[in-house]
């Protein structure tokens, strides 16, 4: 029998509106960093992220492609596809070990205070020709969690740059709050289900072109998406999620939350241990 944890993986809109969340940027200190510099807490204030930041090298970063490779093809033989590998950190203690790794729980840090929670690692995976695109949206928009102080850390599996689609960010856009949606229309081929329109209203919009190996970490209400890969090469990142240790999470959210620095006075977060499976 599984002892995996359970929670909602999508909550739906409606459950969401039941919950109280305070959806507003919360700017990172720079007395407070000890990583990053003072022109880059700056940057990730005005801009809403920071891009791009080394953490492997070239070996590392086609071992890691390796390791994906195998569970992109056990989750396909299980019926899954390349976009279905979620919560992996609950699963996968080399995932775990990604998500706690200490070069980017540095850098997480210095953004959103000495007492961090990681409670997210999902791959989005882009196949060759796959014809799917991630519409405009905000990551605070799924998430039953308030206050909005968290950061999503996207980390290059595969080169990823505008020829096979890579992520791009509304500069500034993490200032304007929560913002209205659509529905997605399945016409759209979009692998999210929102759809925030006329985006450039808010910002300038920037590619985040990045090599395997290397991340960028952005604001849960920075406005960014990614077009459909046309390319005939695959584009894969592996999005790892952290909140400051004082963020409430709703719908049992707070049992996939892993204590990375400091610590978490409250005991909300039910920091569940490294799992032993690959």
């Amino acid at each position: 029998m599984s002892t995996e944890p359970k929670f909602a993986i999508t909550p739906t809109q409606a459950e969401l509106d039941q919950l109280e969340r305070n959806l507003k940027f919360h700017p990172a200190n720079a007395s407070q960093a000890d990583t990053l510099s003072a022109e880059q807490i700056e940057q990730f204030n005005k801009n809403g992220y920071l891009r791009p930041l080394p953490l492997f090298n070239d070996t590392e970063a086609a071992e890691l492609r390796g390791y994906f490779d195998q569970l992109l093809e056990d989750a396909i033989a299980a019926g899954g596809d390349s976009y279905s590998i979620s919560t992996a950190h609950l699963k996968h203690g080399r995932v775990y070990d990604l998500l706690t790794h200490p070069k980017i729980i540095s850098v997480v840090k210095d953004l959103l205070g000495e007492n961090v929670v990681a409670w997210g690692s999902h791959f989005f995976c882009k196949m060759p020709h796959d014809g799917k695109q991630v519409a405009w949206h905000q990551d605070a928009s799924y998430w039953p969690l308030s206050p909005s102080k968290a950061v999503t850390v996207w980390l290059a599996i595969d080169d990823a740059d505008t020829e096979n689609a890579c992520m791009r960010f509304i500069s500034g856009s993490h200032h304007y709050g929560h913002m209205t949606y659509r529905p997605a229309d399945s016409s759209e081929h979009s692998v999210l289900d929102q759809v925030i329109e006329n985006v450039e209203q808010y910002g300038t919009p920037v590619d985040d072109e990045l090599k395997a190996g290397e991340f960028s970490v952005h604001s849960d209400l920075l406005l960014h998406g990614s077009e459909a890969n046309e390319s005939d090469r695959r584009r894969c990142g592996l999005t790892l999620r952290y909140c400051a240790a004082d963020v409430r999470a709703g719908m049992d959210w707070n049992k996939k939350g892993v204590v990375v620095n400091g610590e978490d006075p409250s005991g909300h977060w039910a920091n569940p241990p490294r799992p032993g499976t690959p």
